[in-house]
């Protein structure tokens, strides 16, 4: 069928009429390509388009979203359906938006948390010029374009002359480490650092929180080969770049992760057998120091070989704690673990390592614990234990377990979908107090490493 507004007479019309039966085919979109009225979550898609065929959807980045397409009535204004479709494109990562009634046509492109529009066409223009829209986003052009929107670095010049490494840990479970770790990261890639994470845990629960895993069964366990097991296992290959993934959806600009896998538990015997595992993440790390700002490491509440190996590699230490009873008398096996630990580095020329203190977690906001309990348990820390506090405070807020809990619907199928808490509070204002605290947080880091 030709181009012939005069036939689009409503919204349906322009579905059908125009969008299934002139554009889909004119952009290079053949049946198999594309789909109709599409849901994700409370999102409802009029058409989505890809490059390539993705069946089963993917969310891991390698069959990325391409084009979403919205139709209007041909008595609609465009201007009005901007707010919705920005939603849309940002929400869901995807590059690339026609909207359009029949009778104009416009396409937009994600910007990081914007979008734009790079062209607009009215009557007889989208007819005279689709090769110029085919171009943008035809399927042929986004097959050989890259899909993502690369976000530049806001401040290309800060990066650090060296590699800042920070280590997050506690012998105590429970007492936020995960969530520091991921949201740090974050937090100083939205400043424009190059930052790595890498998860030394066996319980990978910062694997899970950036979602990293993708797999319902066993055997589509894409983690268990290439992990950072397999990057302290050996000095000859295995290199960062080899195991390093990305955030994906988690954050926008991205980071990177080293992932961990449950079966690290099976490997610490192999590696408590050769004493050179405990540097090699610092000889691996030393190849890469030019491409990284921040390394954040998130590791065990123990003091196994993957504890060592985090302590022994990192520059600057955060340890995370609730100031409940537990956790502080904890820190009296911390202190010692830290000791232990310098003694080692000091035998590999590397001076002890700088604890930046001690970053309250998960403090309730409570306004009679903050008036009277709280005060009482900071000074504890700084008298009893006589280790410093961090500025910054991170409460305990439903929204920071939320953020890293969201899931997508795709069919029936209940798709992991965790956010960053700065990506969470694009869509619920509830976050914007953890947004703001973790926005803090790497300011102060900033400080500290300055």
């Amino acid at each position: 069928m030709q181009f012939n507004p005069d036939l689009y007479r409503s919204e349906r019309d322009v579905e059908s009429k125009f969008i299934v039966s002139y554009l889909l085919p004119k952009l290079g979109y053949l049946p198999n390509s594309w789909y109709q009225e599409v849901a994700f979550g409370n999102i409802r898609l009029d058409f989505l388009a890809f490059a390539i065929q993705v069946l089963p959807f993917s969310f891991d980045g390698s069959n990325p979203l391409s084009l979403v397409i919205e139709a209007k009535s041909p008595k609609s204004k465009l201007d009005s359906h901007i707010p919705q479709l920005k939603k849309y494109l940002t929400s869901l990562r995807v590059d690339y938006g026609i909207l359009t009634n029949g009778k104009e046509l416009r396409v937009y492109e994600r910007t990081g948390k914007n979008i734009q529009a790079t062209l607009q066409l009215k009557e007889q223009d989208v007819y005279d010029r689709i090769e110029e829209v085919k171009l943008l986003v035809g399927r042929s052009s986004l097959k050989s374009k890259e899909l993502r929107t690369k976000v530049e670095d806001k401040n290309q010049n800060r990066s650090f002359q060296d590699m800042k490494v920070i280590a997050v840990y506690h012998n105590k479970g429970g007492v936020g480490k995960t969530t520091v770790s991921v949201n740090l990261a974050a937090a100083l890639r939205n400043k424009g650092y190059k930052v790595l994470l890498i998860d030394l845990d066996s319980q990978a629960n910062s694997t899970f929180a950036t979602g990293l895993v993708k797999f319902q069964f066993e055997e589509d366990d894409n983690l268990r080969d290439n992990n950072v097991f397999h990057v302290l296992e050996t000095g000859d290959f295995n290199f960062i770049p080899d195991v390093a993934r990305q955030s994906d959806y988690f954050n926008d600009p991205e980071f990177s992760i080293i992932p961990s896998h449950i079966s690290l538990i099976e490997g610490q015997y192999k590696l408590n057998q050769v004493k050179a595992s405990q540097t090699r993440l610092i000889k691996k790390l030393k190849r890469e120091e030019k491409k990284y700002d921040f390394v954040i490491i998130d590791t065990p509440p123990s003091r196994d070989i993957y504890a060592q190996v985090a302590i022994i590699s990192a520059n600057y230490l955060i340890i995370p704690s609730d100031l409940k009873p537990f956790a502080n008398q904890g820190l009296v096996s911390v202190q010692s673990f830290i000791k232990e630990i310098d003694e080692f580095r000091d035998s590999l020329g590397r001076s002890p390592i700088k604890l930046m203190g001690i970053l309250p977690s998960k403090i309730s906001t409570n306004a009679k614990f903050l008036a009277n309990t709280f005060p009482r348990q900071q000074e504890s820390i700084m008298n009893h234990y006589c280790l410093p506090l961090m500025d910054t405070i991170i409460y305990e807020r439903a929204a920071l377990s939320h953020c890293l809990n969201q899931t997508l619907l795709v069919g029936d199928l209940e798709v992991p979908d965790p956010k960053s808490i700065f990506e969470y509070a694009n869509s619920n204002a509830a976050a914007a107090q953890s947004a703001s605290e973790f926005e803090a947080l790497a300011e102060e880091v900033l400080k500290k490493v300055s």
